[in-house]
């Protein structure tokens, strides 16, 4: 419960006014919320203030766009209507407030970048687990604490979503959060008033220029974390353009390389010396400022080298010791829909990944050709009302890195998929090793009962989803699961 006068200090204002929630959506309004009135993309919450009255909001804070108007009080009955100007940019604050700032309580840790932040907030939150936190998540896969995640509509909630998600899980029991934080998300303010321990940078390539326009914009929309906001700790990719570009603007970030000539004397590091792939993971030979050793992962793939060893350095500069952190590793586990391994006897292998971006697609690949003896086949396809100019650069990738290419459907949404289509093929020089089958069951179908053994499968786009958006229609659909049923 918190009281209304706690968020404004105002005379019209009655002291006894005690609050429930905060509430965006004014569907969702019980008795005694604050609903919040603000003006998204498509809908304008001042719009809905009377039905959330109706519902029983205790009061209403309404964006306005007149700066004169800020903070004065309307009633509609007895409901008090407070207006605060740019109330979308100062929401997280208002948040924070209204939910005892959370962040503040927590081992907060925020990870943003174009690919691998999934990855890196799982393992985050594993390995801290392992080392005797009680451990939540917030991002693409869902929100909850650890082994207890609830599908999420967003990489990163809304302002109000996210502190009061981190209130809950405090009440869980839970000490340490890991949180992708997406270009939207930092752009639009949700993530403005939070405490963060560490921020990681993993990397930026081509993704959401429907959004950004830019890949400047969308650099600077990241960057934002490092910057501008309260965050303690940076662990910064050095083997990243934009991350090498951000290291000589931040002394005190941290450098993480793979690269074994990788050199640091103004930052403190972590680089990996030599590393030993193999068919369960890579061993990864690694010298830093706390340590010399070797890291046995139980993942596949270059990126994931990269990946655990940000997650192992943000360990290191929160003061766990190096050893706990190796003997723990191996106990460490992929995650859902990323790189995920389905192998049965004297079948092709099938690998599951989230890859939906030119340079997701091209690691994934890379790394399925590690283990792959015969041929390596991808298939993919491109989300409808979404940014066009990566597909034909996905096309071309796919053709660069696998013998064998199936163009199929992704999310299509509202666009025709033979438009997709059109729109992928334009990338492809030679269309000898490319199959089109738009219905992705069959496409899958055709790849394993046409794949031998030793051949690879690489299934991208989709990796945790369970469900594809046809038209506006969403439909139950489990890369997973269709794998499983056709290799059986």
């Amino acid at each position: 419960m918190k009281k209304l006068t706690a968020l404004f200090n105002l005379p019209e204002l009655k002291n006894d006014i005690e609050l429930h929630n905060m509430v965006l959506d004014s569907r969702k309004v019980k008795a005694g919320d604050l609903f919040v009135a603000i003006k998204g993309h498509q809908v304008d919450g001042n719009q809905f203030i009377d039905s959330a009255i109706h519902s029983g909001a205790s009061a209403v804070v309404s964006e306005t766009e007149l700066s004169g108007e800020h903070l004065t009080v309307a009633f509609i009955g007895n409901v008090p209507v407070v207006k605060y100007y740019q109330l979308a940019r100062h929401l997280s604050s208002l948040a924070d407030i209204f939910y005892d700032s959370p962040s503040k309580k927590l081992t907060l840790v925020g990870v943003t970048g174009t690919n691998g932040k999934t990855t890196i907030s799982q393992l985050l939150a594993q390995w801290a687990e392992l080392l005797g936190h009680r451990t939540a998540v917030m991002g693409t896969i869902g929100n909850g604490l650890l082994g207890q995640v609830v599908e999420a509509k967003n990489t990163t909630g809304s302002a109000v979503e996210i502190q009061s998600s981190l209130s809950s899980f405090k009440q869980a029991g839970a000490d340490f959060v890991s949180i992708e934080v997406s270009s939207h998300g930092l752009a639009q303010h949700r993530v403005e008033a939070l405490r963060f321990k560490a921020g990681i940078f993993t990397n930026l390539t081509r993704d959401h220029l429907d959004y950004h326009q830019t890949m400047e914009k969308y650099a600077s929309a990241k960057k934002r974390l490092f910057t501008e906001l309260d965050t303690q700790i940076k662990v910064i990719n050095a083997d990243d353009e934009i991350g090498c570009q951000w290291l000589s603007e931040l002394p005190d970030a941290i450098a993480v390389s793979t690269s074994a000539d990788f050199q640091s004397n103004s930052h403190q590091w972590m680089t990996a010396t030599n590393i030993h792939y193999h068919a369960k993971g890579a061993d990864i030979t690694f010298e830093s400022s706390w340590g010399n050793g070797v890291l046995h992962s139980p993942l596949i793939g270059a990126f994931n080298v990269s990946n655990l060893l940000l997650v192992m350095t943000t360990l290191l500069s929160f003061g766990y010791p190096l050893e706990n952190l190796l003997a723990t590793a191996k106990s460490l586990k992929g995650v859902c829909g990323r790189m995920e391994m389905i192998q049965y006897p004297n079948k092709p292998t099938v690998i599951v990944d989230y890859a939906h971006t030119p340079d997701a697609l091209e690691k994934a690949l890379m790394a399925a050709r590690e283990h792959c003896q015969g041929e390596l086949w991808c298939i993919f396809g491109c989300g409808g009302d979404r940014d066009r100019g990566k597909r034909p650069l996905m096309a071309q990738v796919a053709e660069q890195f696998a013998e064998k290419v199936i163009v199929t459907k992704d999310n299509p949404r509202t666009e025709s998929q033979s438009q997709i289509e059109s729109d992928i093929v334009a990338g492809f020089k030679n269309m000898d090793k490319v199959g089109i089958i738009p219905d992705r069951e069959q496409a899958i179908q055709f790849a394993i009962e046409s794949a031998v053994e030793n051949d690879v499968i690489l299934i991208a786009g989709k990796g945790h989803e369970n469900y594809q958006i046809i038209g506006t229609e969403i439909v139950h659909f489990s890369d997973q699961e269709i794998a499983h049923d056709f290799l059986k």
